[in-house]
């Protein structure tokens, strides 16, 4: 037994001694294979260039998107009231029908009908398809929100302020108010 502890001993000498030799030429290898200064500086040199022309093909496709951008911007701007200007040509022929109407017309009557009737169709066509409503009609409550007030005058019959009268209709789209009405406003007598 003691002869074959000493046996394994020695082969765990010489397998320590085996391995630090490998290891020995392993640090020689790697001093072989260390890069020169001159050979780190290209290495440098080409990977700087590299990240060089990663930047400027960034640059550029970003600079290509925001021009893509802001050129479909304008075209959104430039053609957004294309649908409703389409709509609005059925109205305005119906217009140049009533005024060529008119030179040939006698009765009074059936030129105002025809006016009506293309004014009829022109606020369904807003009203049903583009959600624009009209407001303001005299004897409604007084909002400072919905009416500008161009005047008041005083009633002794009236009970809080009311609208009197009506100089421009107020318009809303959807819920946003793009024209407040004009009114003229009606107040309790102080």
């Amino acid at each position: 037994m003691a002869e074959e502890k000493t046996e394994q001993a020695e082969n765990q000498t010489e397998e320590k001694a085996a391995a630090e030799a490998q290891n020995e030429d392993a640090a020689k290898g790697d001093e072989k294979k260390e890069q020169t200064p001159e050979e780190k500086i290209a290495a440098l040199e080409k990977e700087n260039a590299d990240l060089k022309d990663q930047l400027l093909r960034r640059a550029a496709d970003f600079d290509n998107y925001r021009k893509r951008m802001m050129k479909e911007k304008q075209d959104t701007y430039d053609y957004a009231n294309a649908s409703l200007l389409g709509d609005l040509l059925e109205t305005l022929d119906n217009f140049d029908r009533t005024v060529d109407a008119a030179s040939s017309a006698k009765d009074v009557k059936s030129m105002a009908d025809g006016i009506k009737m293309v004014n009829s169709s022109l606020v369904k066509l807003l009203e049903d398809k583009y959600g624009l409503t009209s407001f303001g009609k005299e004897g409604d409550d007084f909002n400072p929100d919905e009416h500008e007030a161009i005047g008041r005058t005083e009633d002794e019959k009236a009970k809080k302020e009311t609208l009197a009268q009506v100089y421009l209709k107020g318009y809303k789209l959807k819920d946003k108010i793009i024209r407040h009405a004009k009114v003229m406003v009606k107040v309790p007598k102080a």
